[in-house]
């Protein structure tokens, strides 16, 4: 994101540098005090000094006169305020569009009061282009302006990697369209020769036997053709499938939680599934048809030169009917895959959460939702497919007339001896062709459309930019188990911070338990230690070297993770337990299991270690999901733990059992705890209170108690 942009000569000229000072940052001010749009206001921010710029007037305002400066987003807008020696001024007025970059705007200048000097940098791209206005999709570049946006672009990109395959189909596609043209020449000649003229039987099964190998020829060459097409579109479709499935997984968890499941899943499932069919049905066929259509049109005018011409005439009205009906069915069909979409989400929330559903009862109130989403996906479908059927009924209608008009002039040219029989039979073939091509071609805008949808769909994925990692510039540790959290700054959306300023250092095996109400910030903290997110702003060191310099494998192959939702997957306990470590033997397995406290419990079971569990484990009890989640996590013998509410929502006998196996597994680890149940955290070597987004307290269970701070009032608020 842009956050020093380039000023106009007249602003550069009022703000006057001295010695070693410089511009850090500069943003346009579009919103004046009125809230009225305006283009000449630039808020500067210098290494010493605040500017705000107003056409050729200029405010300043000293670093160190200020004590705070804070960005408030508000309703479609917002403001930059400072405290200004115990005055609250407002510098900046804003539109939504700015809200991050002045975020980062005031976090700079934060540092720069505070006596460092650090430049912020943002990691976020601009959402919408500066130069077209366009909306970026997640790339350092607009696509339109950059040229790397056209979808038509894309497709032939897609196509071209697989030349080989597209060969063969092409082949077949000229061998078909050879075929196709020389039939009605072939019917031509059989009428003149044989049936007007009085031929022979062999002349007339000569012909005959020509125009059977022809259409024997084209049934074949059809068939291949369609296997070869369909065989492309499958090597597509799975490829695309497979880049989008790495491309989630790349991507930084943000993207995935601000997009419906839906809407992920349909990208692809059945986007790629349309691309694999439009490859068989439609393109398979494009180029044979365009072949086809350019040398029947030549074969028309060298047949009967008015004729052909009183044809054709139609063929640009059908064509500009077409290109007006185009622009209403590339939006008409964008509903109806946005309605697609909140059917497949509804769903997949409903089928997830059916537990909850019935136990409340709600299942006519879900269906009658479900019904309601349904119905407008059918209403839309509906209309859709009406706005169709009246284009393809206008589209036939001229194209009957055309036939009408070939079949009373060319019949006249008969009667005059103007043109064959057999010519006029050949020119009825040519025009019957002609226009089931155009009427095919007719298809084309909506095939299209659906295509670029579905393009564009898939591209917003592909075309998000991930930082890669350059093993060369990455560190192997062996982590011994100190963490530093030097400044750490964080939100997940850069104007509203949900963590600010966290300072603490943490010694090798040392237990942190981490408190606070809901909202503060703790699993937030806990999503950055596992690397989850990556901070805004300041670093989180582990053993001195900051946490992005090392190797996410290394980091994260000493990393064990308990968390209150145990998720596990579709599959046997075993292949669960082994996710952490894929490598680990049995044996291995066994001995961790048993760690957990798990291994009694699995060994009852009818099939042991190769009992298979459901989806999200609901075949087991809570506890014995959590068992596995331990076990999961002792099988990679982890150097930092983290346990986020581990024995929440659990009987006494399970709580005591899976206490027992963490104290098992925390034995001389560096942990970090989160409990709403803070005698559970009486035996941490310290407590961090989270409060205002930063670290309100720190101290041992006795400290803060003697302390009577927010961790007393917490205590002694659960102990009454």
């Amino acid at each position: 994101m842009i956050l020093r942009y380039e000023l106009p000569p007249q602003a550069e000229k009022l703000i006057e540098l001295s010695g070693d000072e410089r511009i850090y940052y500069a943003v346009p001010i579009d919103l004046d005090d009125d809230g009225n749009w305006t283009d000449d206001r630039f808020l500067v921010v210098t290494t010493r000094k605040v500017c705000v710029i107003s056409g050729d007037k200029i405010k300043t305002y000293e670093i160190s006169a200020l004590s705070k400066a804070k960005a408030e987003p508000g309703v479609g807008s917002g403001i930059l305020t400072v405290d200004d020696m115990g005055t609250g001024r407002i510098l900046a007025h804003y539109s939504a569009k700015h809200l991050s970059r002045y975020a980062y705007v005031a976090r700079g200048i934060n540092i720069l009061i505070s006596g460092r000097f650090e430049e912020v940098e943002s990691s976020e791209y601009e959402k919408i282009c500066p130069h077209c206005g366009h909306v970026i999709p997640g790339t350092s570049e607009c696509p339109k302006c950059s040229g790397k946006g056209s979808h038509f672009g894309v497709f032939v990109k897609l196509v071209m990697s697989y030349k080989k395959d597209f060969f063969g189909v092409f082949l077949t596609m000229v061998l078909v369209a050879i075929a196709t043209l020389l039939n009605p020449e072939v019917q031509k000649n059989l009428i003149n020769n044989v049936l007007q003229k009085d031929g022979s039987l062999k002349t007339a099964f000569m012909y005959l036997g020509l125009m059977f190998a022809l259409s024997v020829s084209i049934v074949i060459i059809n068939v291949t053709k369609s296997n070869l097409s369909a065989r492309l579109g499958a090597k597509i479709a799975g490829d695309l499938r497979k880049q989008l499935f790495e491309k989630y997984q790349k991507l930084p968890l943000r993207f995935i939680n601000e997009r419906r499941p839906g809407e992920l899943l349909n990208r692809i499932t059945e986007d790629t599934k349309f691309v694999s069919g439009f490859m068989a049905d439609i393109f398979c066929n494009l180029f044979a048809i365009l072949f086809i259509f350019i040398w029947d049109v030549i074969f028309m005018l060298v047949i009967n030169l008015k004729l052909a011409l009183m044809t054709l005439v139609l063929v640009p009205i059908v064509s500009v009917l077409m290109f007006h009906f185009q622009k209403t069915i590339g939006r008409i069909y964008h509903l109806q895959f946005k309605k697609n979409d909140d059917v497949s989400s509804d769903l997949q929330d409903v089928l997830s959460g059916m537990r909850v559903v019935k136990s409340y009862g709600k299942e006519s109130r879900e269906s009658g939702r479900f019904k309601l989403l349904s119905n407008g996906l059918a209403f839309v479908q509906q209309r859709n497919d009406r706005y169709w059927a009246f284009n393809d009924l206008v589209i036939s209608s001229i194209m009957g007339m055309g036939l009408v008009i070939v079949v009373y002039f060319g019949g006249r040219d008969v009667f005059a001896q103007k043109m064959s029989a057999g010519e006029l039979y050949q020119f009825i073939s040519y025009t019957i062709l002609l226009f089931a091509y155009v009427g095919w071609l007719d298809r084309l805008p909506r095939e299209f459309s659906r295509l670029t949808s579905c393009l564009e769909r898939i591209y917003d994925v592909l075309a998000q930019e991930v930082r890669e990692e350059d093993p060369a510039k990455l560190q192997e540790v062996d982590i011994k188990g100190e963490i530093t959290f030097d400044h750490a700054t964080f939100g997940y959306k850069s104007y509203q911070p949900v963590l600010s300023d966290i300072n603490a250092v943490i010694k090798p095996g040392e237990m942190i338990g981490i408190v606070g109400a809901s909202g503060t910030g703790k699993s937030t903290l806990i999503n950055l230690l596992m690397r989850l997110y990556e901070t805004d702003d300041g670093r989180i060191l582990v053993d001195g070297v900051d946490m992005k310099e090392i190797s996410r494998n290394s980091y994260h192959s000493q990393l064990g993770v308990v968390l209150q939702e145990t998720f596990l997957f579709s599959g046997t306990i075993i292949d669960n337990i082994r996710f952490s470590r894929p490598d680990a033997l049995v044996e291995e397995i066994i001995r961790a299991a048993k760690l957990a406290n798990a291994h009694d419990f699995i060994s009852r079971l009818p099939d042991g270690y190769n009992t298979y569990v459901g989806e999200k484990g609901h075949t087991l009890s809570g506890g014995e999901r959590q068992r596995i989640a331990i076990a999961r996590a002792i099988l990679t013998d982890p150097k930092i733990l983290i346990l986020d509410e581990a024995t929440a929502s659990l009987d006494t006998e399970s709580e005591f059992m899976i206490q027992t196996a963490l104290d098992r597994l925390t034995r001389g680890k560096t942990t970090f705890a989160i409990a709403h149940r803070l005698s559970t955290l009486k035996n941490a070597d310290r407590i961090m209170v989270i409060d205002g987004h930063s670290i309100a307290e720190i101290g041992t269970h006795a400290e803060l108690l003697n302390n009577k701070g927010i961790y007393y009032n917490l205590f002694t608020a659960q102990m009454r």
